[in-house]
């Protein structure tokens, strides 16, 4: 018999087996003994009263033995006889990328992968180039390289997203190659930018060892069409791979492939995004708001929050939320400033950061309609040069306490921060733009009044944080997943407007690797 509960327990105690087994022995009114297994199911922190504690939901076995609880996906090996293998070319190895090749080698089709930037080892060396010199490398930086955005940049696997897919089964390909296991109940599930990039190579040696092939520094340049159907692509400009069909993943931020796509006809759209800023706040500030207490003690996580408002038709949100996190600068070419958050697995820095971004439509770039189809596009990189600029033409970046901000006064001294490269004091509330500053500004307020302690002279914000997600569409087929215009070419992921986040990221390229079987095995 399996009886699912759910259990009240204290922090101290909530990962604890015995005690959790001796706590549903207690409330079904059970003999320990008669407790075959075990299996959590959720566990999420309740911090509404005074003193904080989790809700464990779990399946009780009753005097039966459970069957295998976390299953493993075999890896077959593709046949070694290539030339009758279909082959579908991956352009890009961010989430979308990786989980649409292990997709198809189920299916028993050869991933043909290229990536822009780096392998993860080698890609640090270009983190530490901008980190401590703001040398910015296009094709290996915080979010171009093997993994993606998500791989140094945080790792949180919290997503909306459970009617697109199969999250239960993302988050087990992750414990599968390496993860640990509470990312299978936590209910902000995060692996951290310290643990991730061994799971990425995992993920990458399952792919080789499986048949598939993966090609680094390899930037997509063209593609091979004939009669409105995509058979090859070419990379670096030189080579040619010719292929059945092309998965596009290439994130957010590589605008050269939307260039790409508008010279060769193929039909891509503006979206609305969003832009503003990360706010940076002492870590045992929010712990102390959030768990009304100074100290949270060892058996508590750091808090977090998640914050929006409407401002006059506009929404103004938290966005990627970092407890216990750092500020990075996820630039990806010289000239611009790009802000991003991250958090190593203990969650254990002093500070806590978070997007904090207003929306952006039609209506917020007009000035730039000349543009056309880039015009918030082109206003999204007006943003990233005015704060490169403010910072000195460095990474470093322009910095003001938010009650300065929002008193419209430079700041004359400035808290610390976790941002490596530097900050300096800048009259942010002039150098935004007028319609993300005032937006900006009201939320504060706002925001103010739903957390208290939240607006305070110890909170600052750095400018700026514009890859929320892509200003770009790439359009395609509800049904098919294909390109609207372009036979047999799969947009995915958040390059293409379809996800918002390293797991949304993978189910999507899960479903367009699916729709491209299904397509190969029509024709």
């Amino acid at each position: 018999m399996i009886k699912q509960i759910e259990l009240t327990v204290e922090p101290p105690k909530a990962h604890d087996s015995d005690t959790i087994k001796k706590y549903a022995a207690s409330k079904l009114k059970l003999d320990q003994a008669e407790i075959k297994a075990i299996s959590l199911l959720r566990r999420s922190i309740d911090a509404r009263s005074k003193d904080p504690f989790y809700r464990v939901l779990a399946d009780v076995y009753i005097n039966e033995e459970p069957g295998d609880l976390r299953p493993q996906i075999k890896y077959s090996h593709l046949a070694k006889d290539s030339s009758a293998l279909k082959k579908v070319a991956i352009v890009g190895f961010g989430p979308a990328g990786m989980f649409a090749a292990l997709r198809l080698i189920e299916a028993g089709i050869k991933p043909i992968i290229v990536e822009r930037g780096k392998d993860v080892q080698a890609r640090r060396r270009d983190l530490k180039a901008i980190q401590q010199y703001s040398i910015v490398n296009p094709d290996s930086n915080y979010c171009f390289g093997e993994g993606g955005a998500g791989t140094y940049s945080d790792g949180k696997l919290y997503t909306r997203s459970t009617k697109r897919g199969d999250v239960k089964k993302v988050l087990n390909i992750f414990v599968q190659h390496g993860a640990i296991e509470d990312i299978l109940i936590d209910a902000h599930p995060h692996i951290g930018s310290n643990k991730l990039p061994k799971i990425v190579q995992s993920i990458r040696q399952t792919i080789l060892s499986c048949g598939g092939e993966i090609f680094f520094e390899s930037r997509l340049t063209d593609f091979l069409i004939s009669e409105n159907r995509v058979n090859g692509i070419v990379i670096n400009d030189q080579k040619e791979i010719p292929v059945d069909s092309v998965i596009l993943a290439t994130g957010h931020s590589a605008r050269d492939i939307f260039y790409l796509c508008n010279r060769r006809n193929i039909r891509i759209e503006a979206k609305p995004f969003a832009m503003g800023v990360r706010i940076e706040h002492p870590q045992n500030l929010i712990d102390e708001i959030q768990y009304h207490k100074k100290n949270r003690g060892e058996y508590l996580p750091a808090a977090s929050y998640s914050l929006t408002c409407q401002v006059k038709e506009r929404g103004v949100f938290s966005f990627c939320m970092c407890p216990g996190g750092i500020i990075i600068p996820a630039s990806t070419a010289p000239g611009e400033l790009v802000l991003n958050g991250m958090s190593v697995s203990k969650r254990d820095s002093k500070f806590a950061n978070s997007g904090f971004v207003v929306t952006i439509g039609e209506k917020e770039w007009k000035a730039f309609e000349k543009e056309g189809i880039f015009a918030g596009l082109e206003y999204q990189k007006q943003v990233e040069k005015i704060s490169f600029e403010a910072g000195g033409y460095t990474q470093r970046a322009p910095a003001q306490r938010i009650t300065d901000f929002v008193n419209r006064k430079l700041s004359s001294t400035l808290p610390k921060s976790s941002y490596i490269p530097g900050i300096v004091s800048s009259p942010l509330h002039e150098i935004l733009p007028k319609n993300i500053s005032q937006s900006l500004r009201e939320a504060l307020l706002l925001f103010s009044k739903k957390i208290k302690g939240y607006y305070t002279e110890e909170a600052q914000i750095l400018a700026a944080e514009t890859r929320t997600s892509s200003p770009i569409r790439i359009p395609r087929d509800k049904d098919t997943l294909m390109h609207t215009q372009i036979e047999g070419l799969f947009p995915s992921g958040e390059g293409a407007g379809y996800a918002g986040g390293i797991v949304s990221a993978a189910i999507d390229g899960e479903n367009c690797a699916e729709a491209a079987v299904k397509y190969l095995s029509a024709r």
